[in-house]
């Protein structure tokens, strides 16, 4: 691993911080919890009895490292003993409704008021000011509302056809159900993983430290503010998509369809393995003997028949469907996991959570760690999940008892002067300024990443108010034509470059002489060899942020092609999400957060280098990797060192949820979910369907009770529920007080028309040339002072070259003579007009000539 040799040992990036987490549940405890792995002093406020989410297995993770006080903030001497702290925080994380902050007289404008410095977070479920604000916001309700059960596995044809209300490819086409992914049945999936959090949690943490950085450039704190919602969003940014024009070439792929296989095969052991992107060759050529015979020579590079990403691949999927689960039947699945990794083939064995957590090599590189918890004994969760090259990152004491720091926090409270904050002290550039285009604003980012993990974290620092060079190779338009491109790589520039061409160094060179950070997610050799290594930059440009991510961790694997599956496969997401603890198939879910969490962890990363570089002036080596994101995704759950676990609620095999209280359950005519997690909950769900074992004292009233009875329950409820159309239920249900949503097959379609949603920019719609027009999902966090926004349109390959290199001094002649030697280039191939030989004017999509590409 590069590092810097600025390192500071033992201190983390956010060292001398505090910050007070007001938050429970998931989406806050997660995001703090990064925020003290990076060295922050985190205290958690309680209230009176304890955070009531602290049963949560997740919570021995989430809550490491972290000071409990409980304080009541009903009370006026404990809310004066809470205001004195927030006057002295950097960083305050809260998690009410809507409303509740003003009520209990600790909302921002109060706040702020007596610290102007503090960055405040709020993570609602659905924003402020809005119908739905109100709404109860559990993780199962909110991707019920928004239609994320029904982007799990995708659609018939894909969900961007769906979306865009425009017929699907080939829709008499049907396959059977044991080619698909996902329980065999129609209707929404409920997955294990719990999106809406997970997305909340990296906005938030991302949001934060953004307004680190803005803070250290304005002398101001400002209000950060996401929700479950967003976090929903952000989940299926590669399925929430709609274009008008769905017939531009290279646009659709068949990943999205249902009925496409994904690569998931039973071995011999009855362990499954993931070989993704589907690879017929592999699998048949190294599996045709008696003995798996893998070469490098079985490389997907090096396969001149390897799967397209055209809808009509599905076709070809489907021929090899059934021969290549014949041969991954012969052998177990760790010998093609060991084929895989011989012949430099993404393959995987399916683990659980607990089995990841046993790993060896993910405790040795650190993204998982050992925790002696008072309650459970040694333990292993997540570790430390990016790495700040001047400042190792830490994993603290365990999880505190409620209350334990009490005192000592009222001590500390009320031994503070009364006097007022003082402003916060301004960077190393001296005065403070303002930047109205975002906390990032002034930043240069050069992006040479590749497919989605590299690009989307390069995307999300353009939506902080980062300028984003996207530095492409001259035959990038095929992927970027389609679709999962485009979901990545919107609001930059681009030029395109042949890094291979003699005079290709001395654009790369003026273009790092204004760059402020680097970011690329290509195996490390390749960068060495293209001369973008961390050690050959470091010296020459000491100011520079440079973030590398890999697909694995550091050690043997750390060269091996790695994606979101192989990671989803080695943390447990895949085994979580199908169920499998109770007997289901493994699931990748299309709205994995392997790839994009990965650009999370690395945008948070890279604005905290920059946030330390306000003050120093150094520039440093981050790094993360996108098992490190899906291990974060699956750290609900914890385990011992032999990596056996402990109870925790799991996904039944149909994937319908996890219990009778939270679940989808199917009406006459739809789709209804329920999150009940209270007495007065299931109560309300007794009086509303006339259940009397639910009502208090029937026999189902005790939580003990109801799981000692979960099936019976779950029946009782399904009958009920199938007499009444879901709008009916809905009704009876959400008027008596039960935690419930309609899971609408139209929900995600409605989102295009949400006039709210498209002025708070969660969605946007812009002008393409390619498709006419495109929908997006777009903001997962706002800030009051330094406003994110979404900077354009996803861009045509090297559409930008002729002004990046006329901005970086080079003259017309010199700019024309790069063109005319093949070292650069903005002109594209639409093969489908370029193979009638026709160009469209004045369109930077059309070629010259076809062999340019």
């Amino acid at each position: 691993m590069a590092s810097s040799s600025h390192a500071t040992p033992g201190i983390g990036v956010l060292h001398g911080l505090k910050v007070l987490d007001l938050s429970w549940g998931i989406a806050g405890p997660m995001a703090t919890m990064l925020l003290s792995g990076q060295g922050a002093r985190v205290t958690k406020i309680e209230p009176p009895g304890g955070d009531p989410f602290r049963s949560q297995l997740g919570y021995h993770a989430w809550n490491r490292g972290k000071q409990s006080a409980v304080l009541d903030l009903k009370k006026e001497a404990d809310r004066a003993i809470f205001l004195k702290l927030a006057a002295r925080a950097d960083i305050l994380v809260e998690s009410f409704r809507p409303g509740v902050t003003k009520r209990l007289g600790i909302d921002f404008e109060t706040v702020s008021t007596l610290n102007p410095g503090l960055i405040y977070c709020s993570i609602t479920g659905y924003g402020r000011d809005n119908p739905a604000s109100q709404r109860p916001a559990y993780d199962a309700l909110v991707a019920a509302r928004c239609g994320l059960h029904w982007e799990q596995r995708g659609r018939v044809g894909g969900s961007t056809a769906h979306l865009s209300g425009k017929a699907p490819f080939s829709p008499d086409y049907e396959v059977p159900f044991e080619a698909q992914q996902g329980p065999p049945r129609e209707g929404p999936v409920f997955p294990a993983s719990r999106f809406p959090s997970l997305g909340a949690a990296y906005a938030a943490a991302t949001g934060i430290s953004a307004a680190l950085r803005a803070r250290r450039v304005t002398g101001k704190g400002q209000w950060v503010e996401t929700s479950l919602m967003q976090g929903a969003l952000a989940a299926g940014v590669l399925a929430f998509g709609m274009a008008k024009n769905l017939d531009a070439w290279g646009f659709l792929t068949w990943v999205s369809d249902s009925r496409a296989p994904k690569g998931i095969f039973e071995g011999s052991d009855g362990r499954f393995v993931h070989a993704w992107p589907p690879s017929p060759r592999f699998v048949l050529a190294a599996g045709e003997g008696e003995t798996l015979n893998a070469t490098p020579d079985l490389a997907a590079r090096k396969d001149p028949d390897r799967i397209g990403l055209g809808p009509e691949e599905l076709f070809v999927l489907h021929h090899y469907w059934e021969p290549m689960a014949k041969t991954v039947k012969k052998f177990t699945a760790d010998e093609w996991t060991e084929a895989g990794a011989r012949a430099g083939v993404c393959i995987q064995k399916v683990r659980s959570p607990e089995e990841g957590l046993a790993d060896p090599l993910l405790l040795a590189d650190g993204c998982v760690a050992e925790v002696d918890d008072p309650e459970l004994g040694p333990i292993r969760t997540v570790g430390t999940l990016y790495v700040m090259g001047n400042h190792p990152g830490v994993v603290a004491e365990p999880q505190a008892q409620a209350g334990r720091d009490t005192e000592a926090i009222r001590t500390e409270a009320e031994a503070a002067p009364d006097r007022p904050v003082s402003p916060h002290p301004t960077g190393s550039a001296g005065e403070h300024r303002s930047l109205p285009a975002g906390p990032l604003e002034g930043i240069r980012v050069l992006d040479f990443g590749l497919a989605v993990a590299g690009p989307y974290g390069a995307q999300i620092l353009s939506d902080l108010g980062a300028e984003v060079i996207k530095i492409n190779a001259l035959h990038d338009w095929y992927w970027h034509s389609s679709q999962l491109a485009m979901a990545c790589n919107r609001g930059k520039s681009s030029i395109a470059i042949n890094l291979k061409h003699e005079d290709a160094p001395e654009v790369i060179g003026r273009l790092l002489n204004s760059a402020d950070v680097v970011l690329h997610n290509m195996r490390y050799p390749a960068a060495i060899k293209l001369g973008i290594d961390y050690e050959s930059l470091a010296k020459k440009y000491p100011r520079l942020v440079y973030c590398h991510t890999r697909g694995f961790e550091r050690g043997e694997r750390e060269n091996l092609p790695g994606n979101d599956q192989t990671g989803a496969c080695l943390a447990g997401v895949e085994w979580e999400d199908g169920g499998c603890h109770r007997g289901g198939r493994p699931m990748w879910s299309l709205t994995s957060m392997g790839d994009t969490g990965n650009g999370y962890l690395a945008a948070m990363a890279i604005c905290q280098a920059l946030y330390e570089r306000e003050a120093t002036g150094c520039g440093q080596w981050v790094d993360t990797a996108i098992v490190n994101a899906q291990l974060l995704n699956a750290s609900h759950a914890v385990a011992r060192a032999d990596g056996s676990g402990f109870d925790r609620p799991t996904l039944d095999p149909m994937q319908m949820g996890f219990s009778a209280g939270v679940r989808l359950y199917e009406a006459r005519d739809g789709w209804l979910c329920l999150s009940l997690i209270k007495d007065e909950e299931w109560e309300a769900l007794g009086h509303a369907l006339e259940l009397p074992e639910l009502l208090n004292g029937g026999q189902w009233s005790s939580e003990k009770a109801r799981s000692a009875n979960d099936d019976a329950i779950g029946l009782r409820i399904e009958t009920a529920l199938s007499r009444r159309t879901a709008k009916e239920a809905f009704a009876v249900l959400d008027s008596a007080g039960v935690p419930c949503e309609i899971s609408s097959e139209q929900a995600g379609v409605d989102l295009w028309t949400d006039a709210g949603a498209l002025k708070r920019e969660w969605i946007v719609r812009y002008p393409h040339p390619m498709v006419e027009e495109l929908g997006q999902v777009g903001l997962a966090f706002s800030f009051s002072d330094t406003p994110a926004h979404v900077q354009g349109r996803p861009f045509l390959v090297g559409e930008h070259t002729r002004e990046i290199l006329e901005g970086l001094g080079y003259e017309a002649r010199e700019i024309d003579h790069l063109f005319a030697s093949g070292a650069v280039n903005d002109e594209h191939v639409y093969p489908a007009l370029a193979e009638e030989g026709s160009v469209v004017a004045d369109s930077p999509w059309a070629p010259q000539q076809a062999s340019d590409s």
